[in-house]
């Protein structure tokens, strides 16, 4: 492993000297309270981990404000305590029961390339996502449920779709774990699933009454 770890790239070196000289020092105060106080999010995000997706920007939101999960395509797998490794599951979980967040939030995009995938293998145009060694493949395979909903329409309507039913199969995985069902249940917490258009910078939220997105 030596011969292949290598010091941080010079531009992000450069990067973290400015913010230690601005940002940070014009509110080490803060920093300090957050270090000390602990984090209390008030909303847990799970999103893609597109690098376009930025949660805090679009939000406008604080450092101790967002506890934020990433993945391939902002997927929720159903809830299975097999013992294996589960990351998003393991953060959920911890989100509700320890964070005790008041919002859990979906959060899905345009142009996402876990989408892209997804439909390229279910449609049988991706044999490499289907072999037991890929990771990817087995991940966006929560979503394949999704995609037989919506496989008839048209390539660009399907994939606008999918991009949807990612944030719908989301919603109704979460809804299997058992601790975000008794905190809904309670009263302590709301689900939201949300889409956001990264060209366009539009933001719809996902209608439980309608089964549609409509615009914040």
């Amino acid at each position: 492993m030596k011969d292949h770890v290598r010091p941080l790239p010079t531009y992000l070196v450069q990067r973290y000297h400015g913010w230690k000289a601005t940002t940070y020092a014009e509110n080490r105060a803060w920093y300090r309270r957050l270090a000390e106080d602990g984090q209390r999010p008030r909303a847990m995000v799970i999103s893609c981990c597109d690098s376009r997706v930025h949660v805090t920007s679009i939000f406008g939101a604080d450092q101790g404000e967002f506890f934020i999960h990433r993945n391939i395509a902002n997927l929720v797998p159903h809830y299975t305590p097999d013992g294996d490794h589960h990351g998003t599951s393991a953060t959920v979980e911890y989100a509700v029961t320890t964070l005790k967040v008041a919002h859990l939030i979906v959060l899905g995009h345009t142009q996402c390339g876990g989408i892209d995938g997804c439909d390229a293998m279910c449609s049988g145009h991706a044999p490499e996502l289907e072999r037991e060694t890929s990771f990817v493949g087995k991940w966006l395979d929560i979503l394949r449920p999704g995609y037989e909903q919506v496989k008839d329409l048209p390539e660009a309507e399907r994939i606008a779709a999918l991009e949807r039913k990612a944030v719908v199969v989301s919603l109704e995985n979460l809804m299997t774990f058992p601790f975000v069902r008794a905190a809904l249940e309670a009263g302590e917490m709301t689900l939201h699933g949300l889409l956001t258009d990264i060209g366009e910078g539009g933001l719809m939220q996902y209608d439980a009454e309608t089964g549609g997105f409509v615009q914040v």
